[in-house]
């Protein structure tokens, strides 16, 4: 047990001044093992200081090249790229009023017009970039109205999104296309994706409704009535409620 001693103690006999002795020499043996491992930690550093110091300039130079890069060249992108995205955007929405011209206007929303980038040149112009991405949903759901079908699928497979609308109908998109190369299977698939990405009154209805068509049309009637349920049951002030009983009936038979 250790013993606290007194400033000025001495021994009162040979045993205590062993004890003495003997605590002295691991004290001193604790503070030269310290020692030791100071200088070979030194001796280290002083070795591989280059290393070190090149190190901490390598992680430096990454962090200051990412905020410099974020704010001096992705930023200003971002922002040119998103005031391109504005014009052919308008084409696209102006064909899906105008039956007449619509083909025309869809074609210039692809390839742009009077100096102005379509969504092709944005997707390939600013890469990495928002208006890029929303670019291949733009130019997917393009192609689909002009009844290119392999092009909408590639450039809506191409799109990414966690938006509750957007991924949704790109998916349901998807299914489209399949659907009208006759590939039911596949748009199946596609519809059944674009419910589990997410639960909205917008999307929602309208994919369980196609998806319960399809489903009946590949002699699924038990999943389309469970499509066609679904819309009865949860989504009963949508559109697709209308009539949806029919349905139903047609599923349980």
């Amino acid at each position: 047990m250790a013993t606290y001693k007194k400033r000025g103690f001495k021994p009162k006999n040979k045993v205590e001044e062993a004890q003495l002795d003997e605590q002295n020499s691991t004290t001193a043996e604790v503070f030269s093992t310290l020692d030791e491992s100071a200088s070979k930690t030194e001796a280290w550093v002083q070795a591989n200081q280059n290393y070190i110091l090149g190190a901490i300039a390598v992680i430096a130079v990454g962090v200051l090249g990412y905020l410099g890069y974020n704010e001096f060249i992705q930023k200003p992108k971002e922002a040119s790229a998103a005031n391109e995205l504005f014009y052919p955007q308008q084409y696209f929405d102006q064909a899906l009023t105008n039956e007449t011209a619509k083909d025309s206007l869809f074609t210039l929303a692809l390839n742009g017009a009077e100096g102005k980038y379509g969504f092709l040149d944005i997707m390939e112009e600013y890469k990495g970039t928002k208006a890029a991405n929303l670019a291949k949903y733009s130019a997917g759901m393009t192609y689909l109205n002009l009844q290119q079908y392999d092009q909408a699928i590639s450039h809506l497979e191409n799109f990414s999104s966690d938006d509750a609308v957007l991924g949704a109908m790109a998916k349901g998109g998807i299914g489209d296309a399949f659907s009208q190369l006759n590939q039911q299977e596949d748009a199946l698939d596609y519809y059944e994706k674009a419910i589990a990405h997410s639960s909205n009154e917008y999307t929602t209805p309208r994919f369980l409704y196609k998806a319960g068509v399809i489903a009946m049309d590949l002699g699924q009637k038990e999943k389309a009535l469970g499509y066609f349920e679904q819309i009865k049951n949860d989504f009963s002030a949508s559109q697709e409620a209308n009539g949806v009983d029919v349905l139903i009936g047609l599923a349980k038979n």
